[in-house]
């Protein structure tokens, strides 16, 4: 009896030790984001309304959805860019938001952007190697020869040469612009990056190169990504798990593979069907799903499921009830009364 118990305790303290080993994998863990703007005479812009997801170490974790879903809002949020409405984000276990000066600098350094537009992005007025450099200066990692020489590697790293370091951004292409872009996210050993639309502005041919360099820096950094894109194939390529907005809310969410292969949410169908298909005896068979009705306006929104309006599985409940975002099986959450 005594050893059926001890084994009954011992099971009990392996499911625990388990646990927590879980929840230390979690790297980023946002619960009911909002953030709202004021956009004047009492209107409110829900750009960001109730969103919850994880991250867990050296993951990557997709989020696409049309223009004007709160994708950028909510990764500018996840940043500290922006301060929240409501809502929180744990960054390795802590609460952003409850961060005094000294600990939002530190997490500045743990974590980096790499913004959408490779043109606005850099400061014309100074040279790349202080670009890349400025990070490295405010927090006083490297002087002297040493931050040259991290410089150089950086500049290496994203296949650029450490000539480049003296030149000005008026003297690369937009995909060399990007590639800065990148070494300056990656100077100051940062363990988390949100990748806001980064290939959204490059050439088709330089895309993949861009994509293909930032899977090649998370296995060689051990990074985590948040990756924002409006490319569902490219997204599918880079993404371990993917996330789908639709008007400031989470539609749905699963691992990229279960996601691509059973979309559940009528929004998700929709935006799948739409992706070219490069042979042309499948692409005259693929089934488009075209979406009816305008996407309704994010200010002072209608109660309800925000998509109801251009569902065609639309009822009377999907009017009045905002849906519960939650597991259908398999970590496969979606926010949808009919499913």
């Amino acid at each position: 009896m005594e050893t059926a118990k001890k084994k009954i305790i011992l099971k009990e303290d392996e499911f625990l030790k388990e646990k927590e080993l879980a929840k230390e994998d979690i790297l980023i863990d946002v619960k009911h984001l909002k953030k709202y703007f004021n956009v004047g005479k009492g209107a409110v812009l829900k750009a960001v309304d109730d969103v919850s997801f994880q991250i867990k170490r050296g993951e990557t974790l997709g989020l696409v959805g049309e223009s004007g879903c709160g994708k950028t809002t909510c990764g500018r949020t996840v940043m500290g860019l922006y301060n929240s409405t409501g809502g929180n984000i744990f960054f390795d276990g802590t609460d952003i938001n409850k961060f005094n000066k000294q600990e939002k600098k530190e997490f500045t350094k743990k974590a980096q952007i790499i913004f959408q537009d490779p043109y606005a992005s850099l400061n014309p007025r100074m040279t790349v190697g202080d670009i890349i450099g400025e990070g490295i200066d405010i927090h006083g990692i490297y002087k002297g020869h040493d931050r040259l020489m991290r410089i150089n590697k950086l500049l290496s790293l994203v296949g650029l040469n450490k000539e480049h370091a003296s030149r000005f951004p008026h003297e690369f292409s937009g995909g060399q612009r990007q590639r800065i872009g990148i070494a300056r996210a990656l100077a100051i050993e940062p363990d988390f990056i949100v990748c806001d639309e980064p290939i959204s502005a490059l050439d088709v041919s330089i895309q993949a190169q861009v994509v293909n360099l930032l899977i090649k820096l998370q296995k060689e950094l051990k990074l985590t990504y948040l990756f924002i894109a409006h490319d569902l194939a490219m997204v599918k390529h880079i993404s371990d798990r993917v996330g789908v907005m639709y008007l400031g809310t989470m539609v749905e969410m699963a691992d990229s593979q279960a996601l691509y292969d059973n979309p559940i949410h009528p929004y998700t169908q929709a935006l799948l069907s739409a992706i070219p298909v490069p042979d042309i005896d499948i692409a005259r068979t693929k089934k488009r799903i075209p979406l009816e009705g305008e996407v309704p306006s994010p200010i002072n929104p209608k109660p309800g499921c925000r998509f109801a309006g251009r569902c065609k599985y639309c009822k009377d409940i999907c009017k009045k009830e905002t849906p519960e975002f939650k597991d259908r099986g398999g970590n496969h959450f979606v926010a949808c009364h009919m499913f």
